[in-house]
């Protein structure tokens, strides 16, 4: 009895957000370089990361496929492609179908953006209807302040009891909000559409986004199983490389994630 290897057809790409403080030209160029089989566009502060034009140039140049796009749902993006948070997610939506992306990211809402909050899975839900566009509700994490916790998002930092017919996992996130990855995966089932694969000790609120296998987080564990399950979704590397000592030793970063996800992500089957 030999065992023979199944690597499924699932898609590694590199977020243009592991490079920083390179830029988003940068990712395309080293996602090309190491092998990725695409990007996924973070959305910020970068103006190239908001000009679809230049995307699409960029995407051709390197022969790099955009594969996702990050709406700017974080703090420091609250001004990226203006305030309205629906306009924020139309806009994301219109870019992934003009560079051929098939998922958004978007984070839940903020607690203080009540309208928004009020309506986002009603209204997720009639956006998704009239797109072929996977909008992927990332799961975040609560905020510790002297002993307290602290939950700035609404209906909540974790989308596994909502609605939400397509969820990202994010394995740093995951970390800091003290959460059962796999036991998340295992309740996500076929609603799990995208991964975000980074690593994390969860010690403090710091979201450190390491690369796999340098924290407790089970990505090797995760990655198997979702092989196993057949997955079809997106793994994206979304790791923290702005404190590497050196651009060689960010590459060597984003080289150690890919080959990370590269071995772990295939399912063994006993073969005669």
């Amino acid at each position: 009895m030999a065992h023979v290897i199944r690597v499924p057809d699932a898609k590694i790409a590199l977020s243009t957000a592991s490079v920083y403080p390179e830029r988003t030209p940068d990712a395309f160029e080293l996602a090309a370089r190491l092998g990725y089989d695409g990007v996924e566009i973070m959305v910020g502060a970068d103006p190239v990361s908001q000009d679809i034009d230049v995307l699409e140039r960029l995407r051709d140049h390197y022969q790099v496929p955009i594969l996702a796009v990050h709406a700017p749902c974080l703090l420091v993006t609250q001004r990226v492609w203006g305030r309205d948070p629906w306009a924020k997610l139309v806009r994301a939506q219109k870019a992934a179908e003009r560079l051929g992306a098939r998922t958004v990211v978007v984070h839940p809402p903020f607690r203080w953006q009540r309208d928004y909050a009020r309506e986002f899975e009603a209204g997720l839900a009639r956006m998704q209807d009239e797109t072929d566009i996977v909008f992927a509700v990332e799961n975040m994490f609560p905020l510790r302040a002297r002993g307290n916790k602290v939950v700035p998002y609404s209906p909540d930092w974790n989308p596994v009891n909502f609605d939400f017919p397509h969820v990202t996992l994010d394995l740093s996130h995951t970390a800091v909000s003290g959460s059962d990855a796999l036991e998340m995966a295992d309740k996500l089932g076929d609603r799990l559409a995208h991964v975000h694969l980074a690593d994390g000790v969860g010690v403090t609120n710091k979201d450190e986004h390491l690369v796999p296998g340098r924290g407790n987080q089970p990505c090797a564990q995760l990655l198997e199983r979702l092989a196993k399950s057949g997955y079809n979704g997106l793994i994206v590397l979304e790791i923290n490389t702005r404190k590497a000592a050196s651009r060689s030793q960010r590459i060597d970063d984003l080289a150690e994630g890919l080959a990370f996800a590269r071995l772990h992500f295939a399912a063994s089957a006993a073969a005669k």
